[in-house]
């Protein structure tokens, strides 16, 4: 779940992205995963879906490599855009395997907000090959 303002945009990096919608200090808390609205999906459960739309969930939603199961954002967060060099990085949370997302620079409101798929992401090269 976002925890800062943001709105939708298109983006420079790819199709649409998430940008700030506010001023954001860095290390300011960005996302974090929010049980009961937030999804977590096994493989066999997205198995049984239709193939179109398999196709659209697993082009928002991530594979975390530690749980072996989907992660959907319910809300924008599924807008974020990778970067190598991204403005937002992960926190490790001892209580939460998903952590939580920080700031790692201050975000200019209007800023495309970003993080690197390959930390968190098992199924990154697929992503990159996706319109």
């Amino acid at each position: 779940m976002l925890l800062v303002k943001t709105k939708i945009g298109l983006s420079k990096i790819r199709g649409f992205g998430l940008f700030a919608n506010q001023f954001i200090p860095k290390e300011t808390p960005v996302w974090k995963f929010q049980p009961g609205f937030d999804l977590v999906v096994s493989k066999s459960e997205l198995a049984v879906l239709p193939e179109v739309a398999k196709e659209y969930f697993l082009k928002y939603a991530y594979l975390n490599p530690k749980t072996d199961k989907y992660v959907l954002c319910f809300d924008n967060g599924r807008f974020f855009n990778h970067s190598d060099n991204p403005n937002c990085i992960n926190a490790e949370s001892p209580d939460d395997v998903e952590g939580i997302d920080v700031a790692a620079v201050d975000i200019q409101e209007g800023e495309e907000l970003t993080c690197n798929y390959k930390e968190f992401d098992a199924d990154f090269d697929y992503k990159m090959s996706i319109d």
